[in-house]
């Protein structure tokens, strides 16, 4: 999406679609994990920590980013294994987000977020989203493992968890709405190339 970023996870139309394997679903869990654009995201990410100077422990200087982007790079693997892989596996659920692609622009928006709810089995029913909440929640839970001591408490669990599933929900707006602004964007750029074609001299 916006030609960087990983989309690896999206089916467009709610026709029968062929169910991915264990191996496909963590195969796409690795994709979006390992995809440079998500090594940029993730110096990113560490470098606003290091200027909060989130998690003291860690330091300051090379030293202390390294530390925060190592942190914050298996943070998003153990999610993406955990939400795009495991659950989904064990509970036979695919981890895929399909598009509604029609319909007013309000009943999409509120479709993607609906979507944080309702996941689709492997056989094309609905059931509730528990590789979301619980993935989520057990990334989470992994991730005191490696952060300081001092920064382990249910408060910041809880809004870890609160700010991913905010950040998944706004993914799958991304993902629903993305195809409709890649067409105008496209568009945009055929009639800025027919103007010129039509006023060479500008």
């Amino acid at each position: 999406m916006f030609y960087v970023m990983p989309n690896y996870l999206t089916v467009d139309g709610q026709s029968q679609v062929k169910p991915v394997s264990w191996k496909e679903k963590f195969a796409m869990a690795a994709e979006g994990s390992f995809d440079p654009y998500e090594f940029t995201i993730v110096g990113i990410v560490a470098g606003i920590r290091q200027a909060d100077n989130s998690s003291p422990a860690f330091g300051q200087g090379m030293e202390g980013y390294g530390k925060r982007y190592g942190a914050a790079f298996a943070d998003q693997v153990d999610g993406n294994v955990m939400v795009g892989g495991v659950f989904p596996t064990i509970l036979k659920i695919d981890p895929r987000y399909f598009r509604l692609g029609r319909g007013s622009f309000v009943s999409r928006f509120g479709y993607a977020i609906d979507r944080i709810f309702i996941a689709r089995t492997d056989s094309g029913h609905s059931m509730f989203n528990v590789p979301e909440f619980a993935g989520n929640a057990t990334a989470i839970a992994i991730s005191n493992v490696y952060y300081p001591a001092a920064d382990r408490s249910w408060s910041s669990s809880l809004s870890d968890w609160g700010t991913q599933m905010g950040l998944d929900a706004f993914g799958n707006e991304l993902k629903e709405f993305w195809p409709d602004i890649h067409g105008y964007l496209q568009r945009r750029h055929a009639r800025r190339l027919q103007k010129q074609e039509r006023n060479p001299s500008d």
